[in-house]
């Protein structure tokens, strides 16, 4: 079974960036669609962004993707979110998730962005942007 561990989150200040790492345990991590989602307070887990198993296809929510990359690195198992001019609103547990339908080897593919359709979760990692 694959863990993740991410890493990078924090107090930030509005207009800041954010890096946020999400490191998978597990040889199969190359066979996974991977994402990220977040929680505020009191509101339910929403996506952020995703990209396919080489990386090649990527997409980012519309309420971010002016201010939204994502990309992996592969042979680090591990996946990265960038954010740039952080807004309060962005606050909240930022997790990485994985989805294991294969695609037939393909990277090009509808990516999934509904938490229900991810089959792992790491614990998540607080990010506070203040105002």
């Amino acid at each position: 079974q694959v863990q993740l561990v991410e890493s990078g989150g924090g107090l930030v200040q509005a207009g800041a960036s954010l890096n946020l790492s999400c490191v998978a345990s597990g040889r199969i991590f190359s066979s996974h669609t991977m994402g990220w989602f977040r929680q505020a307070p009191g509101k339910e887990r929403a996506f952020v962004a995703a990209i396919s198993v080489r990386g090649g296809n990527t997409l980012c929510a519309d309420s971010v993707k002016d201010r939204c990359a994502i990309s992996r690195d592969n042979a680090k198992r591990t996946v990265y979110l960038q954010m740039n001019s952080l807004k309060p609103e962005d606050t909240g547990v930022y997790y990485c998730a994985g989805h294991t339908t294969w695609y037939g080897g393909r990277d090009y593919y509808a990516l999934p962005t509904q938490a229900k359709d991810y089959d792992y979760w790491g614990q998540g990692t607080q990010v506070t942007v203040s105002s």
